[in-house]
């Protein structure tokens, strides 16, 4: 008897302290409040599926008197046998009406069924009136024993009622009658489980940084019932951000104890089972699955209040192989995340995340560089460190994987590595330094094997880690537009691609699959190297694309940009590792080289392996090829010091090799190097020094003419011969160099101050003469020549034109010189007085062409510089000011004479505005020591340079040279 019970458990308070006779009542009142939990919901369940409304209301009514007890009532273990009765009337209506209609209530069915909701509704009401007002009092009411003992034997009182004689025409077995009877007097309800033991989630990281955005990111989804899978490789802190949200502070209000993390770490794919997976999932609930139904008993604990759940280490199961968890584990996900309140987070590494769920999913990304310093720091505490920049880099080479930082600076840490070992042992061992212990949270390989050992990549056989080696091989990873093409053996490469990424291996990012870093040490330090197969055929595409490519942009010009460095890497590989393969890589090289700088100019990661070349007989011509581009390249970025270097390399091997016809040629662009940088006398004096060499008589009448040409190309800037000599020798040679040398003679007559209007006439023939020929150099040779004299002449309407001539002719043929004039029509409009325009040309010319203004500083500095003239001419001295600043120091990085001179002679004249003297005066000796570096006459500073020039109001200079007041005792 109940009563008989409730007397028993009061007659046991006696033996033991009050402390623990009140753990112990708290104890039976939570187990009761979760029975109350389960009971209401399945209550909630069977009330939706009976078919007759008078038994929902019972149902319902039921359930709400549990609420109350659930919700208000203190004393709720006194409430258990009321709870399995409950259960009982549960069960017995939802047999009792199976495929029932309203019709059968007509008899002994009905009767029972209106008997019983006078019962319920008259317990519904004495349970609400004991409870009324409590939430105005905030203190819970409580239920004595004997009314529950009274609403006991009456539920037994109409539970009678459904006997077999009633019922006959429902077909209800008296044996299932029975033991329902049995069951609402003692035994437990198989739906329930048979234990509960409240779990505790995990704390929150101790070391969790730069990880706040994400974290309320992921929390704001989850309190608005959103479903989250984690994604990304192993070691990247997925775990740790879950445990982080499940103890925010929101979590923890909207889901308070039911938060729950269920790991599946230290199982495999091919082992787990539906019931293995089950039993984890109930364990870390804190209750024991009895029956066969573990769905429907893990429902029923879920389905009364909200509930957060972590599933850690999902790929476990997701890549599960065994028949019963490949079917039911994923429909077992899914029922559960259909329960309102309840929302699942994975944390997995691979992306075959449960169907029919609505997964967000999130790719848990590196950490950032303050934070990965940060993780560092913590744990290697080293009192000076004294290589933080090196520091910082290693950190970058790892890709600022969290595990990765981990495990090196507690390898540091705990051995004692200053920082100068620390770096050196990762110079030389790499990824082994991350294997500091066993398990994926010790060691890199351990996590690594993890992800290898799952049964998808498994499946792919060796060709997996074919294609993973490949990857890891590539800098830039594994183009998947080109993925055919780069390896035509094979043909499920694209599937490869998938699985690997499924699995985290690999990530895809802007068309490409890569790999982390860390990924990418171990795959080069532990697999094995890639396959000679494999390699063959990416080396074959790519050159077979070098070669085929044009100065035109077409399909092949678009790979060598978007695989740019995968080339380069290929082609370094096999200079340093094919040696029979010398030639053909040579060819590769300097073509790939003079692919970059028509379609890509930037600096090339090549310049090592080609100075790493052997030096033999059959290697010479072949090393000086890849000099002779490689320097090119540099002078087109304006890397003039390495362009140089290689040039000469280029020379020495040339002329080893018995080629004097290239050395010559190689000397002859470093002596306009030197041009272009206003150093005109060291120019002259290289290329004279090649026309008295013993070489010169082995040149070619072009490279002799190209010698001659540009030898008076410096020596016009110097005034050193009469300009009647000068372009004269190239003109006679009767070579390509004949119509241009013509057309500078007289530009160079224009320069030194020749008749105009003769200059003119001849350069306008000239003109004409390039047009007939299709003659694009020719043409813009002469109308550049033509505007100069109009600008020479104040005719500035007339070089407005040229210049405008000019940008339409070569627009989509030279950009770069398209910049230069815009920038020269600005210059105009500054000296017409119209300031506004003059800024708005700049820009407009600026804004199209920023990728030239940034790889050539030639272009930077005559932006700049114009820049800063256009200013000065507005009176904007300050501003002015601060562009020829800027550009005097970007001058002495690349070591140009002529603007430098160009503009300290324009701070001096500022400083003359603004009547100092003295840094005037300063000013204008720099620019004196510049003219006699680069060899021009004083008053000669500007005459083969008409648009760079200032206007005449500026005469600090002259007065300067002439040594008049205020400068009268300065010379």
């Amino acid at each position: 008897m109940l009563s008989g019970k409730l007397k028993a458990g009061g007659s046991n308070k006696s033996k033991g302290s009050k402390q623990s006779t009140h753990e112990t009542e708290e104890s039976q009142d939570d187990t009761v409040s979760q029975l109350l939990g389960v009971t209401i919901a399945a209550i909630s369940v069977t009330r939706d599926l009976v078919p007759i409304d008078l038994v929902k209301a019972i149902l319902g009514t039921v359930a709400n008197i549990l609420t109350i007890a659930q919700s208000v009532i203190r004393n709720k273990s006194d409430f258990l046998a009321i709870v399995k009765k409950c259960e009982t009337i549960r069960k017995v209506l939802e047999r009792a009406t199976e495929n029932a209609t309203e019709a059968d209530l007509q008899g002994s069915l009905g009767d029972a069924l209106a008997e019983l909701n006078i019962s319920v509704n008259r317990m519904n009401s004495e349970a609400a009136s004991k409870a009324q007002g409590f939430f105005h009092r905030l203190f819970s009411a409580t239920i004595d024993g004997d009314q529950i003992i009274k609403w006991n034997n009456d539920i037994d009182r109409v539970l009678a009622l459904f006997n077999l004689e009633v019922t006959t025409g429902m077909a209800i077995d008296v044996k299932i009658m029975k033991k329902l009877f049995l069951e609402s007097n003692g035994n437990a309800a198989s739906i329930y489980p048979q234990k509960y033991c409240s779990i505790e989630p995990p704390s929150r990281p101790a070391m969790l940084y730069g990880r706040d955005d994400i974290v309320a990111e992921l929390t704001n989804l989850i309190v608005n019932d959103q479903h989250i899978a984690l994604i990304g490789p192993g070691g990247m802190g997925k775990s740790s951000l879950a445990k982080a949200i499940l103890n925010e502070p929101l979590v923890m209000e909207k889901f308070a104890s039911r938060r729950f993390f269920v790991t599946y770490d230290g199982l495999g794919p091919s082992t787990i089972t539906f019931e293995t997976f089950m039993t984890r999932f109930g364990r870390a609930l804190g209750i024991e699955i009895a029956g066969s139904d573990p769905v429907r008993q893990m429902s029923t604990f879920l389905r009364p209040a909200s509930a957060l759940i972590v599933l850690d280490n999902a790929e476990t199961f997701e890549e599960a192989n065994t028949p019963s968890a490949l079917g039911d584990i994923p429909q077992a996900l899914a029922e559960m995340a259909n329960i309102p309140g309840v929302i699942l987070v994975l944390t997995s590494r691979s992306r075959r995340n449960a169907p029919n769920v609505q997964w967000i999913t999130k790719d848990v990304p590196p950490l950032d560089l303050s934070s990965a310093q940060a993780v560092f720091y913590r744990i290697y505490q080293h009192a000076s460190c004294s290589k933080a920049e090196e520091i910082k880099g290693l950190l970058k080479e790892l890709d600022f994987h969290p595990l990765s930082i981990n495990i090196l600076a507690n390898a540091a840490q705990q051995n004692g590595w200053s920082p100068t070992t620390l770096l050196k042992r990762w110079s030389d061992q790499h990824s082994k330094v991350l294997d500091g212990g066993k398990g994926k949270l010790q060691s890199l390989s351990d996590t690594m094997q993890l992800s290898l050992s799952s049964p998808s990549v498994q499946n792919l056989g060796q060709d997996g880690r074919r294609v993973l080696a490949i990857i890891a091989f590539l800098p830039q990873g594994f183009n998947e537009n080109l993925a055919s093409d780069l390896l035509p053996s094979l043909q499920q490469v694209d599937t490869i691609c998938d699985v690997l990424c499924t699995q985290s291996l690999v990530y895809r990012q802007d068309n490409f699959l890569k790999v982390l870093a860390p990924i990418r040490h171990y795959v080069r330090d532990s697999l094995q190297a890639p396959d000679s197969t494999c390699l063959q055929e990416i080396r074959a595409f790519y050159y077979r694309t070098i070669g085929s490519c044009s100065k035109e942009r077409d399909q092949h010009a678009d790979i060598i940009i978007s695989d740019h460095l995968n080339i380069e890497h290929v082609v370094a590989f096999n200079l340093a590792c094919i040696p029979d393969d010398t030639e053909e890589t040579c060819a590769a090289c300097w073509q790939i080289l003079e692919r970059l700088e028509w379609h890509l100019p930037r600096p090339t990661t090549l310049t090592l392996a080609i100075s790493n070349i052997v030096e033999t007989s059959s290697t010479w011509i072949l090393k000086a090829h890849c000099l002779f581009t490689l320097a090119h390249l540099y002078n087109t970025l304006s890397h003039l010091v390495e362009a140089s270097q290689a040039f000469q390399a280029a020379e020495a091997l040339y002329l080893t090799a018995g080629n004097p016809e290239r050395m010559g040629n190689c000397l002859i662009t470093r002596a306009d190097m030197l041009r272009a940088q206003g150093r005109f006398i060291q120019s002259q004096n290289l290329l004279e020094g090649l026309q008295h060499s013993d070489s010169w008589k082995s040149l070619s009448e072009t490279t002799k003419a190209r010698s001659w040409f540009f030898l008076d190309m410096a020596r016009m800037y110097t005034f050193t011969v009469s300009v009647g000599e000068l372009f004269v020798k190239s003109e006679e040679k009767n070579t390509v160099w004949n119509l241009h040398s013509r057309i500078w003679h007289w530009r160079a007559k224009s320069h030194h101050g020749g008749d105009s209007v003769q200059v003119h006439n001849h350069l306008e023939d000239l003109f004409l003469q390039c047009t007939s020929t299709g003659d694009l150099a020719g043409r813009r040779a002469a109308l550049e020549g033509l505007a100069d004299i109009a600008f020479y002449e104040g005719r500035l309407s007339d070089a407005m034109d040229h210049l405008q001539t000019l940008v339409e002719m070569l627009m989509g043929q030279d950009s770069e010189r398209v910049l230069w004039h815009t920038v020269r029509k600005a210059v105009i409009a500054s000296k017409q007085g119209n300031h506004d325009l003059a800024r708005e040309l700049f820009q407009e010319g600026s804004e199209p062409f920023q990728f030239f203004a940034l790889r050539s500083t030639r272009t930077y500095l005559h932006r700049s510089y114009s820049l800063a003239c256009i200013e000065l001419t507005a009176g904007e001295c300050d501003r002015a000011e601060t562009y020829f600043t800027a550009t005097i120091e970007a001058c002495d990085m690349q070591g140009n004479l002529t603007f430098k001179a160009f503009s300290t002679r324009s701070l001096g004249e500022i400083a003359f505005a603004r009547c100092n003297v003295a840094i005037a005066t300063q000013r204008f000796e720099e620019t004196w020591s510049l003219c006699a570096e680069m060899g021009v006459p004083l008053q000669r500073l500007y005459s083969c340079f008409p648009f760079c020039a200032l206007p005449d109001k500026f005469e600090g200079w002259m007065l300067f040279l002439e040594g008049r007041s205020p400068f009268a005792y300065a010379m």
